[in-house]
């Protein structure tokens, strides 16, 4: 198990830190569906895996010609951490609701699916459809809280959803979107990670476990970095339908799975 652990966080960090994903998007599907680890567990080692990799590919990204956009990015990122609070409250409130881990499963996948597919639609019309400049804080806190809650939720630390806003609401070609959104991903996960620490809502896991995974993050993030410096905008963008469409196929798959463990 730890290889596999290992490896899903090595391959995911690393194409996440290229697309701007952050990699938990990937991870957390991935391990639903080799079903290695329940689901709550794996939502709470993903975070924790996203943090290491995005605190990572912001280090060795820094000298890459891609500049963050403070101004912006920060006010975005504060708005996701507040998001993220509410996305975890919403969370806890469910696994409560539902006790049976598959239902929890079922839900967060039939939701992530739907948020795939609907920004896969839009990073393939993206170029016929006219974008904005937002530059009012408060339009980048409320957006910011928006793009936490529903990374909390889902458990993805970030994903193609923060591209896609960050394409739609300040106009930002694909290398600058991955940028920025692994930033804001960076401030959402610690006060996420934080919270769920001292609320004592941490899931049972074996320390091997979170070692693997956040060690497979860094490789990765750091592996991520390295590639994104050789690759242009175009490269990155048929990266982020690639990844879309295999995030598509897998959860229809954990979707078809949980329904069958639910009806048996």
């Amino acid at each position: 198990m730890a290889f596999v652990l290992f490896a899903v966080s090595l391959l995911a960090s690393t194409v996440g830190a290229v697309a701007g994903f952050g990699g938990g998007v990937i991870i957390k599907p991935v391990l639903d569906a080799f079903g290695i680890l329940p689901v709550s567990t794996v939502s709470f080692l993903s975070g924790c895996t996203v943090l290491g990799m995005s605190a990572a590919s912001l280090f060795r990204g820094r000298n890459g010609g891609v500049k963050l956009r403070v101004k912006t990015s920060t006010p975005l990122a504060a708005g996701a951490a507040v998001g993220g609070l509410i996305g975890k409250t919403l969370f806890d409130l469910v696994r409560r609701r539902f006790s049976d881990e598959n239902m929890l499963g079922f839900i967060q996948t039939a939701l992530l699916l739907v948020t795939t597919v609907m920004v896969l639609v839009y990073v393939i019309k993206k170029n016929r459809l006219r974008t904005l400049r937002v530059e009012s804080i408060a339009a980048c806190l409320l957006i910011g809280i928006f793009l936490g809650g529903i990374s909390s939720f889902l458990g993805i630390g970030g994903g193609p959803v923060n591209v896609a806003v960050l394409f739609f609401f300040f106009s930002m070609d694909a290398k600058t979107a991955a940028r920025n959104s692994i930033y804001i991903i960076l401030f959402s996960q610690i006060l996420n990670l934080a919270v769920a620490m001292v609320k004592g809502n941490v899931p049972t896991f074996s320390v091997s476990s979170l070692v693997m995974m956040m060690a497979g993050g860094i490789a990765g993030a750091i592996a991520g970095a390295e590639i994104s410096k050789r690759i242009d905008s175009g490269k990155v963008e048929v990266l982020l339908y690639v990844l879309m469409i295999l995030i598509v196929g897998i959860n229809c798959y954990n979707l078809a799975a949980f329904a069958m463990l639910l009806h048996s």
